[in-house]
């Protein structure tokens, strides 16, 4: 049996874009080095209904576990170059969302 695919949500307002762009330039190395896939972006997302506590950017991507996540969050180099993205933004949320397991 597999594991679950994990799912990372993130928001967060570019108040340096200079810095931010240092973060962008490491990120998808190691994204890729925990077999993690880079979905997509959006600076303008759309709420249906209720509140919309998003503001700035919601990025979306997947890993193939919930361990394959964590291993890159906790990746000290990950950390490291995340020092960028704290300069440059200001963070609302970083999300993992449980994917549904495989079926039998």
């Amino acid at each position: 049996m597999s594991a679950a695919p994990a799912y990372v949500i993130a928001n967060f307002i570019v108040n340096d874009a200079d810095e931010y762009r240092k973060y962008e330039k490491g990120f998808f190395p190691i994204l890729k080095r925990h077999g993690g896939e880079f979905f997509t972006y959006d600076d303008s997302p759309l709420t249906f209904e209720g509140a919309d506590p998003r503001e700035g950017r919601v990025v979306m991507f997947m890993f193939p576990s919930e361990q394959a996540a964590t291993e890159w969050y906790n990746d000290p180099d990950y950390q490291a170059l995340s020092e960028h993205r704290r300069a440059g933004t200001e963070l609302k949320f970083i999300t993992m969302v449980h994917g549904l397991p495989p079926r039998k």
